[in-house]
């Protein structure tokens, strides 16, 4: 038996249920959204800020959502409505249980997550999630519309950026970033904490970075199965600490039209426009085992398009995992990662990221 534990936005959903929030309610709220996020990168990866992990910009976008209305009757309804699952993101879904014990692990809020189950079925008591309670916070119209400001401040910043890693070296900023930074410091380590709505940030604790490994910890308890056992997909900065404990432990950690974050971590990467081709996978490491996926791969990496039908047939698979492949297996690559990834696989997943997901959502880490 196995159990797959799986990430929803990006796997499941084409969503980024905070990113369309903001959209939706905040005047230009894509690119505010765009630079809290990347300022999320930047203390998640680059800083590891103290007590800050991925996918703490739901924490961060808060106060902002509650100046501008945000309710938790309208968090839920705007989610239900903009749900919008992944072709076969459903039948995967139903798949997947029957091959074992299968959890969903999302940093996004629960009323979206809420919205999820509702459509497919998918019982929430398996899945882990972003407890967020809108209504319980208060702002005063001082505080409404000094952030009201702050966010037009924000979205008027340059995006901050950062060189990349290199040997031997680390991160660098420019002087323009380095300003950037500065006053993303000050807005939400000093001002925002001191207002009456900051206390949202003690309240709320995102399912993102450690909370998602501790969230597969967890599932474990309750399955008593072994990490050579657990199968892990996601695609982002959020996932990376779920997916390097799971590759490590042994298991099989599967990066789905992937950053470059969740590539560094997975020891598989997924490309395509159906996620029902991670059921697939799983179905074939319940015939096979890990071994049964890895070895085809070290004589012939990637598999992909027609070879990769025909490797699942050859391997036991039958026709109804195949079948449900053939309107998008032209689309499907699987590598397998030894090391650093190459960046050719890098620009390619991220590549198939933007067509999934679009080009806005899919540029998010």
């Amino acid at each position: 038996m196995i159990q797959i534990n799986i990430d929803c936005e990006g796997p499941i959903t084409q969503n980024d249920n905070a990113f369309e929030l903001c959209e939706a309610l905040i005047p230009n709220g894509g690119e505010f959204f765009a630079r809290v996020s990347k300022y999320d990168d930047y203390l998640a990866d680059v800083e590891k800020k103290e007590g800050y992990k991925a996918g703490d910009t739901l924490k961060l976008i808060l106060p902002f959502l509650k100046a501008f209305g945000a309710t938790d009757k309208l968090v839920e309804e705007f989610s239900q409505r903009t749900l919008s699952l992944l072709s076969d993101a459903d039948l995967m879904l139903k798949r997947l249980v029957t091959l074992g014990p299968t959890f969903i692990i999302s940093t996004s809020y629960r009323p979206y997550l809420k919205a999820l189950s509702n459509v497919t079925g998918f019982p929430m008591e398996q899945i882990y999630c972003t407890d967020v309670n809108l209504d319980e916070h208060k702002a005063d119209p001082y505080e409404v519309e000094r952030l009201k400001a702050i966010a037009s401040e924000i979205t008027a910043m340059p995006l901050l950026f950062w060189t990349e890693k290199k040997a031997g070296g680390g991160e660098r900023l420019t002087d323009e970033a380095k300003q950037v930074l500065d006053k993303l410091n000050v807005i939400f380590w000093e001002e925002i904490p001191a207002m009456e709505i900051g206390k949202a940030y003690a309240r709320v604790n995102p399912v993102g970075g450690a909370e998602k490994a501790r969230a597969v910890l967890d599932s474990m308890k309750k399955t008593e199965l072994a990490f050579d056992h657990i199968v892990y997909a996601g695609d982002s900065i959020t996932d990376v600490q779920a997916m390097k404990l799971v590759k490590q432990g042994g298991g099989v950690a599967i990066s789905f039209n992937g950053n470059s974050y969740a590539l560094e971590e997975a020891n598989f990467a997924l490309l395509g426009e159906s996620p029902f081709a991670i059921a697939a996978i799983a179905k074939l490491i319940t015939l096979k085992g890990k071994e049964g996926l890895s070895r085809p791969l070290e004589r012939k990496n990637p598999i992909g398009g027609e070879g990769f039908i025909a490797w699942l047939k050859e391997h036991g698979v039958k026709d109804d995992y195949i079948e449900p492949l053939l309107a998008h297996h032209k689309t499907i690559q699987l590598f397998k990662i030894d090391g650093t990834p190459e960046q050719n696989l890098i620009q390619r997943s991220q590549r198939m990221r933007k067509i999934v997901r679009g080009l806005r959502v899919g540029g998010l880490g």
